[in-house]
């Protein structure tokens, strides 16, 4: 894997590279010695090397040499001034290389070790941790079934005690284990950090712990809770790590007094991270109190056994603790996106599109395409002001009196060429991140906006699938896949084909295209166009059908109306009913994915790009079982069929509220679907549980995803395949493919953490400043959705928020609330049951609390200088909360939300021009995280149903 890595640097040209053939360069050679193996040759020669180098550039430029030979470290790395030895070869390769800046860091912090390896030494040598077993030792183990290895995931909420292993490979087939394996304590983690690839040996039985169950604000706070830990589960203790996942960390520097008390060495401190899962890391550094009031970020270099916290150096300054700009920076950072603007080679890529040079259909593409322009009526349904329009529909009756569905995509990888600078661009995004008050494309504007975008009216180039069916029962009879070229000849927004399904044909009137035709033609194309919606519709019905009787799931959605302002950004979302038109939609798209999937695993049976949704752990649903029975529903989670009828059936008709959060808890017990090449797993693992599909990929949004482009130059290779003609496209191997789809999967995660943790970013900095005792929007209703043992978890439909609500404070005060709404904390006690809690105070009073109940609550923010702010819950009232303006109660979480990010984006650049006078030393640095303002309107309808399958919500310390 490293080799690869190596490779695929040289390879790349935006890293400038160069393989150096040392063994045949006059003054770098060294003739080997009689007696000396091959690897202490290579290290002797290779040393050799950077110190000529050295040379070479007049010492003026620092080297690394980066070697796994650990015994050269101690050898020759105080050989050369200018030269330095490292270990950890693949630890350079994933964090240091190609950052000249943070390889002279690096530099800087392994000076500042020489110098302090005498004091060091002097110092006392008692491990804080024992030993890492050495590789062959760890290796043979997993092997045997003695250790388990697999991916160390840190519990936030206790993050000083209580970890977990997820099993990987072989490790969770062979050990007999069904669940995670608990690490408890810092000990037992052994310098191993969140993320790190890790081997673990098992504790005997008499010593397994139990995970805790109360809700915790702070690490390490059972004994706050007085609660005791649930039932003991595999514990373990970790004796290795294979692969670290050490990366860049947001942190946050002491302020004077902690620096104080740090002790007599107050160059070498301790800042806290962002993240609560990574431990505090020890840095060199004469800026502390210069750099306190800002994030900065930093990254780990070693973690001797010696010593309590790793070390690592200074990178750079990202922003103001507190500052809009800086808070988003530190998202983008702490998920490792990267968002710089696209390069001026990668621009030189790309088609031109002006006025005086416009961009059209090639002689060479209208030979080679089928041309749809004059046979077809093809037209999109969008969001109201949509610009992206990626994907077109279309419908007619054929000579024989059948029927022609056609799903017609953009052709992104007609522009986007493998390997080029823009598609190298383009694989390393991955997709296009959305955050709440803006976006980051993954192609650049011309594409996106533009010649990708199936506008109506323009000629563009597709991909098409078009379906014979029957007239009559709709049956597929057959199916083409081509490139074509399309003129679509409505624009339409959801509002308007719904009218137009309803008979309501008065929104001709604001459909561009009626408006300048005669009566006559006018009466025509109407008559024309609504047929075809009719008749989508109807085919779509059908489609879906055949879906549920196989299980398909539909869980919690959101449907909203979209309102821009000028400048074409969202400006407010409107709620609204679901309309029927929005499946029409959905259900064409989902026939596509699944049918494109089905001929590219044909055609490439060990090297297709598929999506997987593998059915969820029974023991999951059991929460989802209790709440349900709570109210007298009954779940049934055998299969997917029976939870989809089970969810339709568990409605309160005096609550809504309680269908949603019942869906919700699906959702979240339910793994997220992944991307997976088809060779390396089973055919039988291929099928989508939520879809209730045997085979699905996505290909119907290339504009923002990159597997999307992977699946489109498959489907281009199967068509040529078929036609017996030469496959042009460079296809992956299985291997190679399923690397690409572990990063995919990997980039899509940070795209779904970003996009939470920015909401989260907006919704704290709005209710912030906010008065809780005269603001209207911080008292809101709430509706408790879990019971624990000194709390409850708590949903509030206003702002489509969840959080905890403490019954019990640390202190062991309970909560008691008054006839004013009023609560107070007072001596007593807790009383947990399977579907309610209950707080008895000692001068007698009690209040009960159920699943589902519908209580006031408090809003507020809990502020954190080191990590990022959280909402805080306090219920004020066991009754539901009476909102005074009755309109109040059919506004929507999304309509607010906007309304927040509006109001928090106006306060800062208030702010900002309030302190322009002072300056801003790393006002620089801003300008490269804002790309696009704004977000994508056409996917904003296509990202609520994705969520549907994501779970994005917070564990609250579950």
């Amino acid at each position: 894997r490293q080799y690869n890595k190596l490779r695929n640097l040289l390879k790349d040209a935006r890293h400038d590279c160069v393989l150096f053939a040392n063994e045949f360069q006059q003054y770098c050679y060294l003739p080997r010695e009689r007696g000396e193996s091959m690897e202490k040759w290579q290290t002797r020669s290779i040393y050799n090397a950077a110190v000529w180098y050295y040379h070479h550039c007049q010492d003026r430029m620092p080297i690394i040499m980066v070697t796994e030979d650990e015994e050269a470290v101690p050898q020759y790395g105080s050989e050369t001034e200018g030269v330095f030895v490292i270990s950890c070869f693949k630890n350079y390769l994933d964090n240091f290389w190609p950052d000249l800046k943070a390889a002279h860091e690096l530099c800087d912090s392994i000076l500042q070790s020489r110098r302090e390896r005498e004091n060091e030494s002097q110092e006392s040598h008692r491990k804080e941790y024992p030993e890492h077993l050495p590789l062959e030792v760890l290796e043979a183990g997993i092997k045997s079934g003695r250790y388990i290895q697999g991916i160390l995931n840190v519990n936030k909420h206790r993050a000083q005690i209580e970890a977990f292993v997820r099993l990987q490979g072989a490790s969770s087939k062979d050990s007999g284990l069904v669940s995670d394996i608990l690490i408890h304590g810092m000990k037992a983690r052994n310098r191993s950090i969140h993320g790190d690839m890790v081997v673990v040996e098992l504790l005997p039985k008499s010593e397994w712990k139990g995970r805790t169950v109360a809700l915790c604000e702070n690490d390490g706070d059972d004994k706050a809770t007085g609660e005791s830990p649930s039932e003991p589960m595999p514990t373990g203790r970790v004796v290795g790590i294979l692969q670290k996942n050490w990366r860049d960390y947001v942190v946050t520097f002491p302020s004077k007094e902690e620096v104080q008390s740090q002790g007599k060495n107050a160059q070498k401190i301790l800042v806290t991270p962002w993240d609560y899962r990574i431990p505090k890391i020890r840095i060199s550094t004469q800026q502390a109190e210069a750099l306190q009031d800002f994030r900065v970020v930093v990254r780990i270099d070693s973690w001797e056994s010696t010593s309590v916290y790793p070390n690592g150096h200074f990178v750079r300054v990202l922003g103001r603790i507190g500052d809009l700009e800086g808070e988003i920076a530190t998202i983008l950072v702490e998920n490792n996106i990267s968002v710089a603007p696209f390069s001026e080679a990668q621009m030189c890529e790309m088609p031109v599109n002006t006025p005086e040079n416009p961009w059209k259909v090639s002689p060479e593409e209208e030979r080679e395409r089928r041309d749809l322009r004059k046979t077809h009526l093809v037209f999109s349904i969008d969001p109201k002001g949509c610009e992206d329009v990626d994907d077109t529909l279309s419908v007619r009756t054929l000579n024989n009196g059948n029927l022609e569905l056609g799903v017609h995509i953009a052709d992104v990888t007609h522009f986007v060429a493998p390997n080029s600078y823009i598609d190298i661009e383009a694989k390393t995004r991955a997709t296009t991140y959305y955050l709440a008050d803006r976006r980051y494309d993954m192609l650049p504007s011309i594409l996106s906006s533009d010649l990708c975008s199936l506008l109506g009216g323009v000629d563009r180039y597709a991909v098409s699938i078009m379906w014979e069916l029957d007239k009559t029962s709709y049956e597929i009879k057959k199916v083409w896949y081509g490139r074509t070229i399309i003129r679509s000849s409505y624009k339409l927004f959801y509002e308007a084909a719904q009218e137009l399904l309803d008979g309501n044909f008065n929104i001709i009137d604001d459909i561009p295209e009626f408006r300048d035709l005669d009566e006559r033609s006018r009466q025509a194309k109407l008559e024309e166009l609504v047929w075809a919606i009719g008749k989508l519709t109807d085919i779509a019905r059908h489609v879906r059908a055949k879906r549920d009787l196989c299980g398909a799931l539909e869980l919690e959605g959101v449907e909203v109306r979209v309102q821009l302002d000028e400048k074409k950004n969202i400006r407010d979302l409107i709620p609204k009913q679901p309309l029927e038109v929005h499946e029409t939609v959905a259900e064409c798209m989902i026939l596509a994915n699944h049918w494109v999937a089905k001929k590219i695993w044909e055609s490439f049976p060990h090297q297709a790009l598929l999506r997987q949704h593998p059915p969820p752990h029974q023991e999951f649903f059991s929460e989802l079982r209790e709440c349900a029975k709570a109210k007298g529903f009954f779940i049934d989670t055998r299969s997917n069929k029976t939870l989809a009828d089970s969810l339709d059936n568990a409605n309160d008709p005096n609550d809504p509220i309680v269908n949603r959060l019942l869906r919700s808890m699906a959702t979240q017990a339910m793994s997220n679907a992944l991307y997976f090449s088809t060779g390396s797993c089973a055919e039988e693992e291929f099928h989508h549980y939520g879809l209730a599909l045997d085979k699905y990929t996505h290909f119907t949004s290339p504009i923002r995803r990159y597997a999307d482009i992977i699946v489109h130059r498959l489907l281009m290779a199967a068509i040529s395949k078929d036609k017996k003609m030469e496959v042009k496209e460079n296809l992956f191997s299985n291997k190679d493919l399923e690397e690409l789809c572990r990063h995919i999967n990997n980039r899509n995660r940070a795209a779904q953490h970003s996009q939470k943790q920015s909401t989260e970013l907006f919704q704290c900095m709005y209710f912030k400043d906010k008065d809780q005792e005269t603001e209207e929007r911080c008292i809101a209703d709430g509706v408790i959705y879990s019971i624990r043992t000194n709390g409850v978890l708590v949903f509030i439909p206003r702002f489509g928020i969840k959080g905890a609500a403490y019954l019990k404070n640390k202190d062991g005060l309970v909560i008691s609330c008054g006839p004013d709404s009023r609560s107070e904390w007072k001596p007593g006690s807790l009383q947990r049951f399977q579907n309610k809690i209950t707080s008895t105070t000692t001068g007698g009073e009690s209040m009960t609390f159920h699943l589902f109940d519908h209580v006031t609550v408090r809003i507020s923010v809990q502020a954190s200088r080191c990590h990022s702010d959280t909402i805080r819950l306090e219920i004020m009232s066991n009754k539901p909360y009476m909102i005074p303006d009755s309109e109040l109660l059919h506004q929507s979480s999304l309509l607010l939300k906007s309304d927040l990010v509006r109001e928090v984006t106006r306060s800062v650049e208030e702010a900002q021009l309030a302190q322009e006078v002072k300056g801003n030393i790393i006002q620089e640095d801003f300008q490269k995280y804002c790309q696009t303002k704004g977000r994508s309107l056409y996917m904003l309808l296509e990202e609520i149903r994705d969520l549907a399958l994501l779970d994005v919500s917070d564990s609250h310390g579950i």
